[in-house]
C-alpha cells in the first residue's frame, strides 16, 4: 500500500532538535517549569511517593486524579475523564475516534498545528475560519458559519489561543457552539492555556457543559508549569470517552504511575491555586520585559498583546522569511524562537516570555544583535 506524503509536525520537529541544545530557549509556550521539590514540599506526601509501587496505574487514569480533573468541570464525573500522555495524545486519539478519512472538519486558525497535521495525514477534509489580526485576533464568525456545512463532523478550537493569546468572549463561544449545534458537529476545545491569564485572575471558562457534543482537552504543561509530567486529559460524554479510551490502549496504554500521583498532587485544592498563581506571576513579570524590548525596536515589530499564555505572536517588518530568521538565530546566536511559518503566517515570530527575567533579557539581547545585523544590510 502506498503511503501518502507524510506531513511532519514542523514546529515540534524544530523544537525537538534544538530546545535542549541552544543557550536560550524562547520557544516554549508554557512558563519556566517547576521542580519536584517545589511541587511536593510536605514530608508525609514525599514519604507516600517513595513507597509508590511502579506498577501500571488504572489505564484511564487513577480514580484520585480523574476525580480532581472532574472537579474542574461543573457536572463532570470521573467517568467523563480519560487521562492521556499529554494533551497531544488526547487530541490525537479523540480525532481518531470521531473522524474517518474523507470526513470534514472545520478548524480555527492560527492554532497549535497538531490537529491540522493529523487531518492532512489521515485524509480528513479541512476547512478553516480565522482569527483576524485587524480585529485584535477576534474570530471571523461569518467565515465560521460559511465554512460549517451539513457534512461538518467536528469543529476544532483552541481557547485561550496558541499562538495569539486571544481569549474568546462569551458571545463568541456561544456563536461557535451554535455553529456546531446547527449541524450536530462535535466541538473539540483545546483549553491548555486556561489558568494562564495575564490580565485577570478569572479562569477562562471551558466549552464543557455548553453543548452535549463537547470534548475538552487539557494538560498540566502550560498553566501548571509541569510539561515533563506528560499528563493530559479529555473530558466528554461517558460513552464517547470510553471509545477514546479504547484507542488509548493502542497508543500508550497509560501514563506513568508517578505522573498520575504527582498530577493528583498538582490538582489538589491545596496545591493547584499555588501553581496557577506561580504561572500568572511569570507571565505578568515577563510580559513587560518583552513588550519594552519590542517597543525598543521602533517600527520593527507590531504586537496585539496576548490576553493569556506565556507567548507573544509579534509581526515583524524585515525583509526575511521567518524560518530563515529563526535558523540564523539558532546557528549564529544559539537562541530558539518559533517562526510564523509554523502557523502558516510568515513575518511573525512566536516568542516566549514566561521565563526568569535574567534569562529572558539575555535571550532577547541575542535576538537584538541579529536584528541589528539584518537592518544594517
Amino acid at each position: 500500500m502506498h503511503m501518502a506524503s507524510f506531513q511532519p509536525f514542523d514546529m515540534e520537529r524544530m523544537m525537538s532538535k534544538w530546545e535542549n541544545v541552544v543557550a536560550y530557549n524562547l520557544s516554549e509556550s508554557g512558563v519556566h517549569p517547576i521542580t519536584v521539590r517545589e511541587l511536593v514540599d510536605d514530608p508525609a506526601v514525599i514519604e507516600k511517593l517513595l513507597t509508590t509501587e511502579l506498577n501500571y496505574p488504572q489505564a484511564n487514569g487513577t480514580v484520585e486524579l480523574r476525580e480532581r480533573v472532574a472537579a474542574l468541570y461543573p457536572g463532570a464525573t470521573p467517568d467523563n475523564v480519560l487521562v492521556t500522555v499529554g494533551c497531544a495524545e488526547a487530541n490525537f486519539i479523540t480525532l481518531q475516534t470521531l473522524l474517518a478519512p474523507g470526513d470534514e472538519m472545520v478548524m480555527m486558525l492560527p492554532n497549535y498545528m497538531q490537529i491540522w497535521g493529523i487531518a492532512h495525514n489521515y485524509g480528513i477534509r479541512l476547512k478553516s475560519f480565522h482569527l483576524k489580526e485587524e480585529r485584535g485576533w477576534a474570530p471571523d464568525l461569518d467565515q465560521l458559519n460559511d465554512a460549517v456545512s451539513k457534512r461538518t463532523k467536528l469543529i476544532a478550537v483552541c481557547n485561550p489561543n496558541n499562538p495569539t493569546g486571544y481569549i474568546l468572549t462569551e458571545t463568541e463561544m456561544d456563536a461557535i457552539v451554535a455553529a456546531a449545534a446547527r449541524v450536530g458537529a462535535w466541538l473539540l476545545a483545546d483549553e491548555v492555556y486556561g489558568g494562564a491569564e495575564r490580565l485577570t485572575d478569572t479562569q477562562t471558562p471551558s466549552f464543557w457543559g455548553r453543548y452535549d457534543r463537547v470534548l475538552a482537552t487539557n494538560s498540566l504543561s502550560k498553566a501548571y508549569g509541569l510539561p515533563g509530567l506528560r499528563i493530559g486529559w479529555v473530558v466528554g460524554p461517558t460513552d464517547t470517552v470510553d471509545e477514546i479510551w479504547a484507542r488509548h490502549e493502542y497508543t500508550t496504554i497509560s501514563a506513568t504511575m508517578l505522573s498520575n500521583r504527582l498530577a493528583a498532587i498538582a490538582l489538589s485544592p491545596q496545591v493547584r491555586p499555588r501553581l496557577i498563581r506561580r504561572t500568572r506571576d511569570y507571565i505578568r513579570r515577563g510580559f513587560p520585559i518583552l513588550e519594552g524590548w519590542l517597543e525598543g525596536h521602533e517600527g520593527t515589530f507590531s504586537l496585539i498583546p496576548p490576553k493569556a499564555a506565556a507567548i507573544a505572536f509579534a509581526r515583524y517588518h524585515l525583509d526575511v522569511n521567518s524560518t530563515e530568521l529563526v535558523e540564523r538565530l539558532i546557528r549564529e546566536k544559539s537562541v530558539l524562537i518559533v517562526p510564523g511559518d509554523h502557523f502558516g503566517l510568515d513575518h511573525y515570530l512566536r516568542i516566549s516570555f514566561g521565563l526568569p527575567p535574567d534569562t529572558l533579557r539575555a535571550g532577547l539581547d541575542r535576538v537584538h544583535e541579529l536584528i541589528v545585523e539584518l537592518q544594517r544590510r
